[in-house]
């Protein structure tokens, strides 16, 4: 079969068969292989319809760049873009969003999915993420009857469990549609300070043996010497030319940068002044202070010699900027965190990984075997390399041969239900459903079916029901919820996605009549913002507005309690020059937070002055998110698309 001069693979034609039949398809294949031809199948097929296309990606990086390809596929005119802060075409043909935007739109019943021909989850592998894989779940459960989902991962072990649930909820047909052929097979080896680049059995031999300096000759005060670490330099040398491109993976943003540096100074790599022309000739157009930060002048001193680091830290045009440098062959070594690994189709001939640990927010673990061939996957370029190579640096005082081979022989991560009921979930039940469909609705999770199968009924409804009814109590105790149906306050807040309770307090009661634009932007940021001990923030003389502000939130009944205020001082070094009109690059010296940092905060409040906006009906509340928006657009004028 061809479709857009592409001889089509048997799992692409095989999944092709199921749309034309109207059926959902749960398509499991190695990254690299085509997934992405099917969407563009779904697109093909609906493009003389009056159907509409939801692609949904797990990241807004994806979703760009999905935007981009889209653009230049089918024109401008038939694509939007909805990524919270950022709205583009929103009437589009295609529409591509974050999958929590398709989430809430699915669970609020929003009118503008009542035309929908296909969702395409892109990723859907992260349904298990333990902080968003609910997302997933509840997209899928809320979903229309009459739109079909197209679900593409590199690989889920258990994909025909998967299906069998999509199936069983939604009362229609699921292919499941598995393929494990890789266009360019892959070669995964390790590096070891003294092997070199080599195999597990040999670090294990190696390791075992004991070492005269290591066990007899000590340092003063009786101590061992220490185990050198694995060098990335001396891998990069090892690789040789012949195994470049390559990108190296690190899981730390610092990381990245202080690696990019190290191997431009070991001057491995003649320069090429045309790399950084291309460079300049890309910020031309942005403000000049840009040149300022020091990622931009290290960028500026590494990229002649086709070195580069990459990750959310980074300005979206700096980002940008090395994409389309990669693209063009011109980088030879990426210094990229593991973002870079979603979605994103750039392979190299090589991927190395700094280590096979990283930190979650919670612990260091070692990573599991979906994260590994995620990013291994981005190895090998198809019709340019007969082999892609994954080279992971082992350091022999964790080395433990059972726990690497296990990460890096096969993906047999399964998918598993992360579903978590939330607040905005059981508002819009109580708003849009009876207590009997609430109930059912409730034993439609994967975590049910995966639990019970096809007796998902049997989950017992006191264990179906604890979750829900505790937070109706609560609800129901602030007056959201009254006599079984929303108050006011509680159809405010089934708009709200995130801190629903705050932004009902603050926002949809007389607290926020006496608020201006800058003790909003106050509040808002805070809410935004993700507390790090290594952040840090100038302080600032705090005016008397922000005394007023706190002093309203310690007598609040529920606000006072509400840890998140506990950084607003933190904020206030980031708003209150905001505020005063000073530019993006004045605030940032306020803090330690890459600039990509700050923007998400900025980009997290324009999201939440959006939903605001939407939720309210207060024409002077709705003014007020206008000039508070206006003042946010103005510090990122140049340096970020705002809708």
């Amino acid at each position: 079969m061809q479709f857009k001069q592409f001889t089509l693979d048997q799992f692409q034609e095989d999944a092709i068969n199921a749309i034309e039949e109207n059926c959902s398809v749960v398509v499991s294949a190695p990254t690299g292989s085509g997934k992405t031809l099917i969407a563009d199948y779904i697109i093909e097929k609906h493009r003389n319809d009056g159907k509409r296309i939801m692609y949904t990606a797990p990241i807004k990086a994806l979703s760009n760049q999905k935007y981009k390809d889209f653009c230049r596929e089918y024109g401008a005119d038939n694509v939007g873009l909805m990524t919270g802060d950022l709205v583009i075409n929103p009437g589009a043909k295609i529409i591509v969003m974050t999958t929590e935007i398709y989430r809430n739109m699915a669970v609020s019943q929003d009118t503008d999915l009542s035309n929908v021909a296909y969702v395409i989850f892109d990723e859907i592998h992260y349904i298990n993420d333990i902080e968003r894989g609910y997302v997933w779940e509840e997209s899928i459960i809320y979903s229309a009857s009459f739109v079909r989902f197209l679900c593409l991962s590199a690989t889920i072990p258990n994909a025909k469990e998967f299906s069998n649930w999509i199936s069983a909820i939604k009362k229609h047909t699921v292919r499941t549609v598995v393929s494990t052929f890789r266009n360019v097979p892959l070669e995964h080896a390790f590096f070891d300070y003294e092997l070199g680049i080599t195999t597990l059995e040999k670090i294990k031999e190696v390791k075992e043996v004991p070492r005269y300096h290591n066990i007899v000759r000590s340092k003063k005060g009786g101590q061992r010497d220490k185990v050198p670490e694995p060098n990335h330099i001396e891998l990069i040398k090892d690789l040789g030319p012949e195994k470049l491109p390559c990108i190296f993976f690190s899981f730390s943003r610092k990381d990245c940068q202080v690696k990019a540096d190290e191997l431009g100074r070991s001057g491995m790599f003649e320069k090429d002044a045309k790399i950084l022309s291309m460079f300049n000739m890309k910020l031309k157009d942005a403000p000049a202070d840009i040149n300022k930060l020091k990622s931009t002048q290290l960028l500026k001193q590494v990229l002649p010699q086709g070195i580069a680091f990459h990750h959310a830290g980074l300005l979206p045009i700096m980002k940008e900027a090395v994409e389309d440098l990669f693209c063009q062959g011109l980088i030879k070594v990426l210094y990229a965190t593991e973002t870079f690994a979603v979605g994103i189709n750039m392979p190299a001939k090589t991927v190395c990984f700094d280590s096979l640990r990283k930190f979650d927010g919670i612990n260091f673990r070692g990573l599991n075997t979906k994260e590994y061939f995620q990013i291994a996957g981005r190895a090998g370029r198809r019709g340019i390399d007969t082999k892609g190579y994954v080279v992971s640096m082992i350091y022999r005082p964790t080395f433990n041969i059972d726990e690497v081979k296990a990460i890096t022989t096969k993906d047999i991560e399964p998918i598993k239900s992360q579903f978590r009921l939330c607040v905005n979930t059981a508002l819009n039940l109580i708003h849009m459903h009876t207590p009997e469909e609430i109930e059912h609705i409730l034993r439609l999770s994967f975590f049910s079916y995966q639990k019970f199968g096809e007796k998902y009924d049997s989950v017992p409804t006191t264990v179906l029901l604890a979750r829900y009814n505790s937070i109706v109590r609560q609800l129901t105790k602030y007056d959201y919820v009254s006599k079984g149906k929303l108050t006011e306050k509680g159809v405010f807040a089934s708009q709200i996605f995130s801190d629903e309770m705050a932004m009902g307090e603050l926002f949809a009661t007389p607290f926020c009549n006496d608020l201006n634009e800058y003790q909003v932007l106050i509040l808002l940021a805070t809410l935004a913002y993700e507390y790090r001990e290594s952040n840090k923030f100038e302080k600032v003389r705090h005016n008397k507005e922000f005394g007023d502000l706190k002093k309203s939130l310690l007598h609040h009944e529920y606000l006072s309690h509400e840890k998140k205020f506990m950084n607003m001082e933190m904020m206030d070094s980031i708003i209150q020059p905001l505020c005063e009109g000073k530019t993006f690059f004045e605030i940032l010296k306020n803090t330690n937070l890459l600039e990509g940092d700050l923007i998400r905060i900025m980009t997290q409040i324009l999201d939440r002055v959006g939903q605001i906006r939407k939720a309210s009906h207060d024409y002077t509340l709705i003014n007020k998110m206008k000039n508070t928006r206006g003042i946010i657009e103005r510090s990122l004028e140049g340096i970020y698309l705002v809708g």
